[in-house]
């Protein structure tokens, strides 16, 4: 008799655990694919638009910068115990934010030029060796110049030219 007993709550059991609905695990993976549905979604609507009004701003903000070329300048590099002279030649322009800066820039321009001979009549050869050089060559002249056209500020130097001979 236990035999039939165990026959029996089987069937039902079977047939009752059946009919109660999906599994768990069913549920939980549609719950997790309904979230990352929503979070794509919510993603390409919210930060999609931005795109274009940023690449608009970057735009702008070139279309900001303004170029003040200088004049040449050449002077004689500090050549002490060398043979010969060297000389270094530079055409530089400034970067500025913006093109209303000009006249300050214009009207401070012959302190700016003595400034740069100044600093640029002391330099050896070896100073501006590679590419190291320069860019401390270039980052002094942006101090320097800084200094001068205070509180006019520019972003920038640009070497258009650069020639040691």
């Amino acid at each position: 008799m236990a035999d039939d007993t165990a026959l029996d709550i089987d069937g039902e059991d079977g047939d009752e655990g059946k009919k109660k609905g999906p599994p768990m695990m069913v549920i939980i993976g549609a719950a997790v694919v309904l979230l990352l549905g929503g979070g794509a979604a919510a993603y390409f609507l919210l930060f999609s638009g931005g795109g274009d009004e940023t690449a608009s701003e970057q735009t702008q903000q070139v279309r900001q910068t303004f170029f003040y070329d200088l004049p040449t300048i050449t002077v004689n590099l500090n050549s002490k115990g060398e043979s010969k002279d060297l000389f270094l030649k530079v055409v530089v322009a400034l970067e500025l934010a913006d093109e209303a800066m000009v006249p300050n820039v214009e009207a401070l321009m012959p302190r700016v030029l003595d400034t740069f001979q100044v600093y640029l009549r002391e330099l050896r050869k070896a100073d501006l060796d590679g590419s190291a050089g320069i860019y401390r060559l270039k980052e002094e002249l942006r101090r320097r110049v800084n200094l001068s056209l205070f509180p006019t500020q520019v972003e920038s130097i640009v070497f258009k030219e650069i020639l040691v001979q």
